[in-house]
């Protein structure tokens, strides 16, 4: 399960997809200009959703 930390105040969230109860893992979108956007995808059922946020900015996940 990837863990998201939050750079500036630390704290740290794990989350699992309400669909299947699987955890959820660190992934990157390539969107069609080529740009990516770290994401927090479910293997299992393949949901994703935009990786969490704190403090204004996106969490740092480690695996």
């Amino acid at each position: 399960m990837a863990t998201y930390e939050c750079k500036s105040c630390r704290m740290a969230v794990n989350a699992s997809c309400a669909k299947c109860d699987q955890p959820l893992e660190n992934d990157m979108l390539v969107l069609p200009d080529g740009n990516q956007v770290q994401i927090s995808i479910c293997r299992s059922c393949e949901g994703k959703i935009k990786s969490p946020q704190c403090c204004g900015a996106d969490m740092s996940c480690t695996m």
